[in-house]
């Protein structure tokens, strides 16, 4: 038994110093640029004063908003919609996400949400 034990101490103390190893440094690598320090130094500051450099080209464009309700129209639903009571419900917060008749019936009924 003491015989077993030894080997097996042995093979695994064998498979660690197999298994480490040291890396080799190779000192810090020289750079090899076909620019001059001067040239390049110009370029970021040009791309830095650059309008618009982090922006995707095409992607400030907004199409123009067309809508057929007045602006009137529109501040009164607004104003609806901030006085309802039932504005800040949401269905998940209730039993099997439902809202109850309560809340949507009566007094407490909304007529009309504003852009929803």
């Amino acid at each position: 038994m003491k015989t077993a034990q030894l080997f097996a101490a042995a093979a695994l103390s064998m498979l660690a110093v197999a298994g480490a190893h040291a890396e080799t440094y190779d000192g810090v690598q020289q750079v090899h640029s076909l620019n001059s320090r001067a040239n390049v130094e110009t370029q970021a500051v040009a791309t830095a004063h650059a309008p618009n450099q982090n922006v995707t080209n095409g992607s400030r464009v907004t199409p123009a908003l067309t809508t057929s309700a007045s602006r009137a129209s529109v501040a009164e639903q607004a104003v609806a919609a901030a006085h309802a009571a039932n504005q800040n419900l949401d269905r998940k917060a209730f039993v099997n996400s439902t809202i109850p008749a309560e809340y949507t019936q009566g007094s407490m009924a909304t007529t009309q949400r504003a852009g929803l």
